[in-house]
């Protein structure tokens, strides 16, 4: 039996400025996706988004230029490769859960775009770099704008709920209370003060739905007080 072919190509060298060049361009181009996370106050903002894409060009060109003293025949790609998976690590750890609502998503997946177009421009790819780095801006910015606005109009808005119960109690009857009138809780928040804890829920429903939604979750046993909050 054959084994696999591996494809291998002659090392050359490049100067230092074309070195220069490259991580220069990553630089730049990961830091305006990292300066639009940056305004928007995100886990990930400037500084990690320009090192993460100066960091995937160095591993490209390490991977492709690096051993070239070695004087062998390399797979430029295999350093490289694992810049696809080892970013994921870095991507888990923006993603936050708050309640029943999970944030962070669209910043892992700007620093998983950051690091392709960091290995672009460490390949001197500068169509595909540019091209990705455009379209990034665009869909965070304008195209979240948009999307919102017509959601908007057909997506139920969000109320919000706060219940107070005794100390050590569950907020688990007053999420089925919302549930069983037709509401959805979208995140929920439970603290601690003093004797008291308070269950603030986000809250989506039906138009005409809040007096039941309210009615029922005072109703439940324990429960102190409810306000609503349009």
């Amino acid at each position: 039996m054959s084994s696999p072919s591996v494809f291998v190509l002659g090392v050359t060298t490049i100067g230092w400025p074309e070195v220069l060049l490259r991580v220069f361009v990553a630089a730049a181009l990961g830091g305006a996706i990292g300066l639009e996370r940056e305004l928007r106050e995100r886990q990930a903002g400037l500084r990690t988004h320009l090192v993460v894409s100066v960091g995937a060009a160095l591993f490209t060109l390490v991977s492709a230029y690096g051993f070239s003293d070695f004087g062998s025949r390399v797979d430029p790609t295999r350093i490289a490769a694992q810049i696809v998976t080892g970013i994921g690590f870095l991507g888990a750890g923006a993603i936050i859960r708050q309640g029943l609502s999970v944030r962070g998503l669209t910043t892992a997946a700007s620093l998983w775009l950051v690091a392709a177009i960091g290995m672009a421009a460490g390949a001197g790819y500068w169509d595909g770099a540019l091209i990705a780095t455009l379209g990034a801006l665009l869909t965070l910015g304008p195209l979240r704008v948009l999307s919102y606005r017509i959601l908007s109009r057909y997506r139920p808005g969000l109320d919000r709920l706060l219940v107070e119960i005794p100390a050590g109690g569950s907020p688990a009857p007053v999420i089925e209370a919302i549930e069983r009138h037709g509401g959805r809780v979208v995140s929920l928040e439970v603290t601690q003060e003093g004797e008291r804890r308070s269950v603030a829920a986000d809250v989506q429903l039906a138009v005409g739905s809040a007096p039941a939604v309210v009615a029922g979750v005072a109703d439940i046993d324990g429960v102190l007080e409810v306000r609503w909050m349009e």
